[in-house]
């Protein structure tokens, strides 16, 4: 698949608050929700030669806990894997925003 960088990934809050109380309602309590990224984390991926996106990977350290990694991804939908990747991310819990629709506190 070919990847341009400007695909819309748009979606109305109703259902993305929908999709993630689909999410939080199957899995346990305290379960990973999101997690947050700095601007300055995903330019650095964004800014990388020939890179129109990034891709989302679900990831488990070697101690069980979830992660997200990120990744450049180049318009033949290949990962720019010897480059920029980001995964320290701050995870939701307990880093979660107090009134979202998204995480159910609002």
């Amino acid at each position: 698949m070919q990847f341009t960088g400007q695909e819309n990934h748009s979606i109305d809050l109703d259902d993305a608050a929908k999709m993630t109380a689909n999410y939080r309602n199957a899995h346990e309590p305290g379960a990973l929700l999101g997690g947050y990224f700095s601007l300055e984390g995903i330019k650095k991926i964004l800014d990388q030669s020939n890179c129109v996106g990034i891709r989302i990977y679900n990831a488990l350290s070697d101690d069980g806990d979830e992660h997200f990694v990120l990744v450049g991804v180049k318009s033949d939908g290949e990962d720019l894997h010897g480059g920029e990747i980001a995964e320290i991310e701050y995870q939701c819990p307990p880093y979660c925003p107090t009134a979202s629709p998204l995480n159910g506190t609002a």
